[in-house]
Protein backbone atom coordinates (compact mmCIF):
# COMPACT_ATOMS: atom_id res chain seq x y z
CA UNK A 1 0.00 0.00 0.00
CA UNK A 2 1.29 3.59 -1.46
CA UNK A 3 1.57 5.47 2.14
CA UNK A 4 1.48 8.77 -0.03
CA UNK A 5 0.35 8.70 -3.46
CA UNK A 6 0.63 11.52 -6.33
CA UNK A 7 -3.99 11.49 -6.18
CA UNK A 8 -5.84 9.03 -4.32
CA UNK A 9 -9.93 8.26 -5.47
CA UNK A 10 -11.26 11.42 -6.40
CA UNK A 11 -14.26 9.73 -7.37
CA UNK A 12 -17.24 9.60 -5.01
CA UNK A 13 -19.60 6.73 -4.30
CA UNK A 14 -22.58 9.95 -4.88
CA UNK A 15 -20.49 10.96 -8.05
CA UNK A 16 -20.70 7.41 -9.17
CA UNK A 17 -24.29 6.56 -8.66
CA UNK A 18 -25.25 10.03 -11.03
CA UNK A 19 -23.31 8.29 -13.47
CA UNK A 20 -25.18 5.29 -13.01
CA UNK A 21 -28.24 7.01 -12.90
CA UNK A 22 -27.65 8.75 -16.01
CA UNK A 23 -26.60 5.56 -17.96
CA UNK A 24 -30.12 3.88 -16.64
CA UNK A 25 -32.45 6.44 -17.63
CA UNK A 26 -30.34 8.78 -20.36
CA UNK A 27 -31.32 7.40 -24.66
CA UNK A 28 -28.46 9.49 -25.47
CA UNK A 29 -24.47 9.51 -24.38
CA UNK A 30 -22.82 11.48 -26.87
CA UNK A 31 -22.29 15.37 -26.92
CA UNK A 32 -25.60 16.70 -25.63
CA UNK A 33 -27.60 18.77 -23.06
CA UNK A 34 -25.26 18.00 -20.06
CA UNK A 35 -22.30 18.58 -21.85
CA UNK A 36 -23.59 22.14 -22.46
CA UNK A 37 -24.70 22.51 -18.72
CA UNK A 38 -21.25 21.32 -17.79
CA UNK A 39 -19.78 24.10 -19.76
CA UNK A 40 -22.21 26.75 -18.92
CA UNK A 41 -21.55 26.17 -15.20
CA UNK A 42 -17.48 25.78 -16.00
CA UNK A 43 -18.04 29.53 -17.90
CA UNK A 44 -19.74 30.86 -14.20
CA UNK A 45 -17.26 29.56 -12.11
CA UNK A 46 -14.28 31.20 -14.28
CA UNK A 47 -15.54 34.29 -14.98
CA UNK A 48 -15.66 33.45 -19.12
CA UNK A 49 -18.29 34.09 -21.36
CA UNK A 50 -17.68 30.68 -23.46
CA UNK A 51 -16.58 27.38 -22.42
CA UNK A 52 -16.23 24.05 -24.73
CA UNK A 53 -15.72 20.81 -22.91
CA UNK A 54 -13.05 18.40 -25.18
CA UNK A 55 -11.70 15.18 -24.97
CA UNK A 56 -8.57 16.33 -22.72
CA UNK A 57 -6.50 19.03 -21.67
CA UNK A 58 -3.73 18.28 -24.05
CA UNK A 59 -6.51 18.81 -26.71
CA UNK A 60 -8.13 21.62 -25.36
CA UNK A 61 -4.67 23.12 -26.19
CA UNK A 62 -4.51 21.84 -29.87
CA UNK A 63 -8.05 23.55 -31.03
CA UNK A 64 -7.18 26.40 -28.80
CA UNK A 65 -3.73 27.01 -31.31
CA UNK A 66 -5.37 25.86 -34.39
CA UNK A 67 -8.52 28.30 -34.36
CA UNK A 68 -6.24 31.13 -33.20
CA UNK A 69 -3.91 30.47 -36.06
CA UNK A 70 -7.20 30.52 -38.25
CA UNK A 71 -9.13 33.16 -36.54
CA UNK A 72 -6.15 35.79 -36.38
CA UNK A 73 -4.81 34.89 -39.42
CA UNK A 74 -0.92 33.96 -38.35
CA UNK A 75 1.09 32.08 -40.88
CA UNK A 76 3.40 29.36 -41.21
CA UNK A 77 6.35 30.43 -39.21
CA UNK A 78 5.04 32.46 -37.26
CA UNK A 79 6.09 32.88 -33.52
CA UNK A 80 4.90 31.33 -30.50
CA UNK A 81 6.93 31.64 -27.21
CA UNK A 82 6.58 29.23 -24.82
CA UNK A 83 8.44 28.25 -21.40
CA UNK A 84 11.32 25.55 -21.33
CA UNK A 85 9.35 23.89 -18.72
CA UNK A 86 5.88 22.77 -19.47
CA UNK A 87 3.95 19.77 -20.79
CA UNK A 88 4.51 18.14 -24.05
CA UNK A 89 1.20 19.07 -25.61
CA UNK A 90 1.71 22.42 -24.97
CA UNK A 91 4.50 22.59 -27.43
CA UNK A 92 3.35 19.89 -29.76
CA UNK A 93 0.47 22.13 -30.96
CA UNK A 94 2.85 24.79 -31.68
CA UNK A 95 4.75 22.90 -34.47
CA UNK A 96 1.76 20.40 -35.33
CA UNK A 97 0.23 23.64 -36.99
CA UNK A 98 3.46 24.97 -38.84
CA UNK A 99 4.35 27.77 -36.25
CA UNK A 100 7.74 28.10 -34.33
CA UNK A 101 8.16 27.82 -31.02
CA UNK A 102 10.79 29.75 -29.49
CA UNK A 103 11.83 28.59 -25.68
CA UNK A 104 12.50 31.24 -22.82
CA UNK A 105 14.10 30.25 -19.84
CA UNK A 106 12.03 29.64 -16.77
CA UNK A 107 12.57 31.11 -12.89
CA UNK A 108 13.00 29.34 -10.07
CA UNK A 109 10.11 31.34 -8.29
CA UNK A 110 6.92 30.33 -9.67
CA UNK A 111 8.57 28.63 -12.68
CA UNK A 112 7.59 30.43 -15.70
CA UNK A 113 9.43 32.77 -17.77
CA UNK A 114 12.02 34.06 -16.72
CA UNK A 115 11.04 37.90 -17.09
CA UNK A 116 15.49 39.03 -17.84
CA UNK A 117 15.18 36.38 -20.71
CA UNK A 118 11.79 37.46 -21.87
CA UNK A 119 13.47 41.06 -21.99
CA UNK A 120 15.92 40.35 -24.19
CA UNK A 121 13.68 37.61 -26.77
CA UNK A 122 11.69 40.82 -27.12
CA UNK A 123 14.45 42.82 -28.62
CA UNK A 124 15.86 39.84 -30.77
CA UNK A 125 12.20 38.75 -31.86
CA UNK A 126 9.69 41.80 -31.78
CA UNK A 127 7.81 39.87 -34.27
CA UNK A 128 6.30 37.41 -31.44
CA UNK A 129 2.62 36.86 -32.82
CA UNK A 130 1.51 34.22 -29.29
CA UNK A 131 2.44 34.15 -25.82
CA UNK A 132 1.41 30.43 -24.74
CA UNK A 133 1.97 30.98 -20.65
CA UNK A 134 1.87 28.08 -18.36
CA UNK A 135 0.49 28.10 -14.82
CA UNK A 136 2.80 25.30 -13.25
CA UNK A 137 1.77 23.10 -10.48
CA UNK A 138 -0.69 25.70 -9.08
CA UNK A 139 1.12 28.59 -9.50
CA UNK A 140 0.65 31.77 -10.74
CA UNK A 141 2.60 33.19 -13.82
CA UNK A 142 3.47 36.98 -14.31
CA UNK A 143 0.61 37.71 -16.92
CA UNK A 144 1.09 41.09 -16.72
CA UNK A 145 4.52 41.38 -17.10
CA UNK A 146 4.18 39.06 -20.42
CA UNK A 147 1.46 42.00 -21.38
CA UNK A 148 3.92 44.49 -21.02
CA UNK A 149 6.99 43.27 -22.36
CA UNK A 150 5.06 42.25 -25.54
CA UNK A 151 1.48 44.31 -25.52
CA UNK A 152 0.70 43.85 -29.25
CA UNK A 153 1.14 39.71 -28.56
CA UNK A 154 -1.87 37.23 -28.34
CA UNK A 155 -1.94 35.80 -24.94
CA UNK A 156 -2.94 32.30 -24.12
CA UNK A 157 -2.64 30.50 -21.15
CA UNK A 158 -2.34 26.77 -20.26
CA UNK A 159 -3.79 26.46 -16.21
CA UNK A 160 -4.56 22.61 -16.88
CA UNK A 161 -3.17 21.81 -13.54
CA UNK A 162 -3.72 24.94 -11.46
CA UNK A 163 -7.52 25.68 -11.59
CA UNK A 164 -8.24 28.58 -9.40
CA UNK A 165 -5.15 30.13 -9.28
CA UNK A 166 -5.72 33.75 -9.06
CA UNK A 167 -3.77 36.75 -10.46
CA UNK A 168 -2.60 39.39 -8.04
CA UNK A 169 -6.18 41.22 -8.25
CA UNK A 170 -7.71 38.27 -6.87
CA UNK A 171 -9.06 37.08 -10.37
CA UNK A 172 -8.95 33.38 -11.27
CA UNK A 173 -6.09 32.92 -13.96
CA UNK A 174 -7.69 32.26 -17.52
CA UNK A 175 -10.43 34.37 -17.50
CA UNK A 176 -9.10 37.39 -19.39
CA UNK A 177 -6.95 36.26 -21.69
CA UNK A 178 -7.80 35.33 -25.97
CA UNK A 179 -8.06 32.21 -24.76
CA UNK A 180 -7.13 29.50 -21.69
CA UNK A 181 -7.27 25.69 -21.08
CA UNK A 182 -8.19 23.37 -18.47
CA UNK A 183 -7.67 19.52 -17.64
CA UNK A 184 -9.68 17.04 -15.67
CA UNK A 185 -7.58 13.92 -15.60
CA UNK A 186 -7.62 12.06 -12.52
CA UNK A 187 -4.60 13.34 -10.87
CA UNK A 188 -5.66 16.61 -11.22
CA UNK A 189 -7.92 19.24 -8.77
CA UNK A 190 -10.98 17.78 -10.03
CA UNK A 191 -12.07 15.05 -12.44
CA UNK A 192 -14.26 13.57 -15.32
CA UNK A 193 -12.03 11.33 -15.60
CA UNK A 194 -10.13 12.12 -18.84
CA UNK A 195 -11.37 15.56 -19.52
CA UNK A 196 -10.69 19.10 -20.52
CA UNK A 197 -11.98 22.77 -21.18
CA UNK A 198 -10.94 25.43 -23.63
CA UNK A 199 -12.64 28.98 -22.67
CA UNK A 200 -12.76 32.25 -24.64
CA UNK A 201 -14.65 36.01 -24.33
CA UNK A 202 -14.20 36.40 -28.15
CA UNK A 203 -17.33 34.89 -29.21
CA UNK A 204 -16.11 34.46 -32.93
CA UNK A 205 -13.13 32.40 -32.15
CA UNK A 206 -15.69 30.06 -29.54
CA UNK A 207 -17.86 29.70 -32.66
CA UNK A 208 -14.56 28.37 -34.78
CA UNK A 209 -14.04 26.10 -31.95
CA UNK A 210 -17.51 24.83 -31.77
CA UNK A 211 -16.69 23.84 -35.18
CA UNK A 212 -13.25 22.66 -35.11
CA UNK A 213 -14.04 20.11 -32.58
CA UNK A 214 -16.56 18.19 -34.66
CA UNK A 215 -15.09 17.54 -37.47
CA UNK A 216 -15.52 21.76 -38.98
CA UNK A 217 -19.48 20.80 -39.56
CA UNK A 218 -21.49 24.08 -39.65
CA UNK A 219 -23.69 22.42 -37.57
CA UNK A 220 -21.57 21.98 -34.51
CA UNK A 221 -21.75 25.85 -34.25
CA UNK A 222 -24.65 27.71 -32.54
CA UNK A 223 -28.14 27.84 -33.95
CA UNK A 224 -28.43 30.89 -35.37
CA UNK A 225 -24.79 30.75 -37.10
CA UNK A 226 -25.57 27.24 -38.17
CA UNK A 227 -28.86 29.09 -39.62
CA UNK A 228 -26.05 31.59 -41.38
CA UNK A 229 -23.61 29.47 -42.64
CA UNK A 230 -27.00 27.14 -44.03
CA UNK A 231 -28.23 30.27 -46.20
CA UNK A 232 -24.77 31.32 -47.54
CA UNK A 233 -24.00 27.80 -48.57
CA UNK A 234 -27.48 26.32 -50.33
CA UNK A 235 -25.95 24.19 -52.89
CA UNK A 236 -24.99 22.08 -49.71
CA UNK A 237 -26.81 19.82 -47.48
CA UNK A 238 -26.91 21.37 -44.32
CA UNK A 239 -26.25 18.18 -42.67
CA UNK A 240 -22.79 17.89 -43.78
CA UNK A 241 -21.78 21.39 -44.56
CA UNK A 242 -17.94 21.67 -43.47
CA UNK A 243 -16.74 25.43 -42.45
CA UNK A 244 -13.27 24.89 -41.64
CA UNK A 245 -11.01 22.06 -41.13
CA UNK A 246 -11.71 19.91 -37.64
CA UNK A 247 -11.44 17.25 -35.41
CA UNK A 248 -13.17 14.88 -33.04
CA UNK A 249 -12.34 16.57 -29.57
CA UNK A 250 -15.95 15.72 -28.24
CA UNK A 251 -16.35 14.47 -24.72
CA UNK A 252 -19.65 12.55 -23.75
CA UNK A 253 -22.54 13.03 -21.38
CA UNK A 254 -21.29 10.65 -18.72
CA UNK A 255 -18.19 12.35 -17.93
CA UNK A 256 -20.10 15.93 -17.98
CA UNK A 257 -22.19 14.16 -15.42
CA UNK A 258 -19.17 13.56 -13.18
CA UNK A 259 -18.23 17.37 -14.09
CA UNK A 260 -21.16 18.16 -12.72
CA UNK A 261 -20.69 16.50 -9.20
CA UNK A 262 -17.26 17.36 -8.82
CA UNK A 263 -17.27 21.03 -9.97
CA UNK A 264 -19.57 21.46 -6.57
CA UNK A 265 -16.45 20.74 -4.34
CA UNK A 266 -14.10 22.17 -6.23
CA UNK A 267 -14.03 25.73 -4.20
CA UNK A 268 -13.01 23.51 -1.39
CA UNK A 269 -10.75 21.18 -2.76
CA UNK A 270 -8.50 24.39 -3.93
CA UNK A 271 -8.88 25.25 -0.41
CA UNK A 272 -7.51 22.58 1.47
CA UNK A 273 -4.95 22.36 -0.72
CA UNK A 274 -4.05 25.93 -0.68
CA UNK A 275 -3.99 25.40 3.20
CA UNK A 276 -1.78 22.67 2.87
CA UNK A 277 1.10 24.84 0.67
CA UNK A 278 0.77 27.47 3.31
CA UNK A 279 1.40 24.68 5.81
CA UNK A 280 4.21 23.43 4.25
CA UNK A 281 5.65 26.75 3.36
CA UNK A 282 5.73 28.44 6.70
CA UNK A 283 7.42 25.08 8.01
CA UNK A 284 10.25 25.53 5.21
CA UNK A 285 10.84 28.62 5.60
CA UNK A 286 11.20 29.01 9.38
CA UNK A 287 13.23 25.75 9.31
CA UNK A 288 16.23 24.59 7.41
CA UNK A 289 14.84 24.99 4.22
CA UNK A 290 16.32 28.19 2.81
CA UNK A 291 19.76 27.19 3.48
CA UNK A 292 19.08 24.14 1.46
CA UNK A 293 16.27 24.25 -1.02
CA UNK A 294 15.37 27.16 -3.30
CA UNK A 295 11.91 28.41 -2.39
CA UNK A 296 9.48 29.05 -4.68
CA UNK A 297 6.78 31.74 -4.18
CA UNK A 298 4.27 32.34 -1.51
CA UNK A 299 1.56 33.21 -3.37
CA UNK A 300 -1.96 33.90 -1.19
CA UNK A 301 -3.67 33.01 -4.26
CA UNK A 302 -1.61 29.54 -5.23
CA UNK A 303 -4.03 26.49 -6.26
CA UNK A 304 -1.45 23.82 -5.39
CA UNK A 305 -1.28 21.10 -7.20
CA UNK A 306 1.98 19.62 -5.45
CA UNK A 307 5.07 20.39 -3.44
CA UNK A 308 8.02 21.68 -5.61
CA UNK A 309 11.47 20.79 -4.03
CA UNK A 310 14.56 21.87 -5.55
CA UNK A 311 17.89 21.06 -3.58
CA UNK A 312 20.72 23.56 -3.60
CA UNK A 313 22.64 20.22 -3.85
CA UNK A 314 21.70 17.43 -6.92
CA UNK A 315 23.26 14.83 -4.02
CA UNK A 316 20.48 15.65 -1.53
CA UNK A 317 17.81 15.21 -4.48
CA UNK A 318 19.17 12.01 -4.68
CA UNK A 319 18.51 11.30 -1.26
CA UNK A 320 15.73 12.80 -1.05
CA UNK A 321 14.44 10.25 -3.95
CA UNK A 322 15.71 7.36 -1.62
CA UNK A 323 14.18 8.25 1.46
CA UNK A 324 10.84 8.62 -0.62
CA UNK A 325 10.79 5.52 -2.20
CA UNK A 326 11.47 3.87 0.92
CA UNK A 327 8.79 5.66 2.72
CA UNK A 328 6.37 4.92 0.17
CA UNK A 329 6.00 8.46 -1.24
CA UNK A 330 5.23 8.74 -4.71
CA UNK A 331 7.28 11.66 -6.36
CA UNK A 332 7.34 12.99 -10.17
CA UNK A 333 10.03 15.17 -12.08
CA UNK A 334 8.97 18.74 -12.07
CA UNK A 335 6.61 17.97 -15.41
CA UNK A 336 9.38 17.71 -17.96
CA UNK A 337 12.23 19.99 -16.48
CA UNK A 338 14.05 20.89 -19.15
CA UNK A 339 11.45 20.14 -21.79
CA UNK A 340 14.70 21.00 -24.73
CA UNK A 341 16.53 18.00 -23.15
CA UNK A 342 13.73 15.47 -24.50
CA UNK A 343 14.76 13.73 -27.80
CA UNK A 344 11.75 14.76 -29.26
CA UNK A 345 12.89 18.14 -29.06
CA UNK A 346 16.43 17.71 -30.07
CA UNK A 347 16.08 20.48 -32.60
CA UNK A 348 15.05 23.12 -30.51
CA UNK A 349 17.17 25.27 -28.21
CA UNK A 350 16.66 27.85 -25.51
CA UNK A 351 16.55 31.55 -27.32
CA UNK A 352 20.04 32.82 -25.19
CA UNK A 353 23.40 30.57 -24.62
CA UNK A 354 23.29 30.86 -20.83
CA UNK A 355 25.92 28.63 -19.25
CA UNK A 356 23.91 27.36 -16.37
CA UNK A 357 20.11 28.01 -17.11
CA UNK A 358 17.33 27.75 -14.79
CA UNK A 359 15.40 25.37 -16.28
CA UNK A 360 18.74 23.19 -15.97
CA UNK A 361 19.00 23.70 -12.06
CA UNK A 362 14.71 22.37 -12.25
CA UNK A 363 15.94 19.67 -14.27
CA UNK A 364 18.69 18.02 -12.34
CA UNK A 365 17.58 18.89 -8.87
CA UNK A 366 14.06 19.15 -8.76
CA UNK A 367 11.23 16.95 -7.63
CA UNK A 368 7.58 17.24 -6.61
CA UNK A 369 4.92 15.58 -3.92
CA UNK A 370 1.29 15.30 -4.54
CA UNK A 371 -0.76 17.79 -2.98
CA UNK A 372 -4.18 17.67 -2.94
CA UNK A 373 -7.50 17.38 -0.58
CA UNK A 374 -6.73 14.40 1.12
CA UNK A 375 -3.31 15.01 2.37
CA UNK A 376 -2.83 16.54 5.98
CA UNK A 377 -0.72 18.13 8.45
CA UNK A 378 0.78 14.63 9.53
CA UNK A 379 2.04 13.70 5.97
CA UNK A 380 3.45 17.42 5.86
CA UNK A 381 5.26 16.97 8.56
CA UNK A 382 6.45 13.88 7.90
CA UNK A 383 7.63 15.27 4.48
CA UNK A 384 9.17 17.88 5.73
CA UNK A 385 10.92 15.68 8.39
CA UNK A 386 12.72 13.94 5.37
CA UNK A 387 13.62 17.03 3.91
CA UNK A 388 15.81 17.49 6.93
CA UNK A 389 14.13 20.65 8.24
Amino acid sequence: MTYWPLMEDTISFGDRLKMATFLLTSSRLTNGSKVREFESQWSEWLGVKHSLYVSSGSTANSLLIAAVKEHYGLKDGDKVLVPATTWMTNIAPVFQNGLQPIFCDINLDNYSFDVDELKYIATQHPDIKVVFITHLIGLSSNVEKVREIFPDALILEDVCESHGVEGPDGKKRGSDSIGSTFSFYFGHHMTTIEGGVVCTNNSELYELMRMKRSHGMAREGSPHMFKKYSEENPDIDPAFLFMTDGYNFRNHEVCAVLGLSQIKRLDRNIEIRRQNFQYWMQNVICGLGPKNYIIPENQSGNSSFSFPIISKDKNLTDYLKTSFKKEGIEYRPIISGNILMHPAFKNYKLCTEKENPNVSILHSNGLYVGNSQFVNAKKIDRLIHLMGI
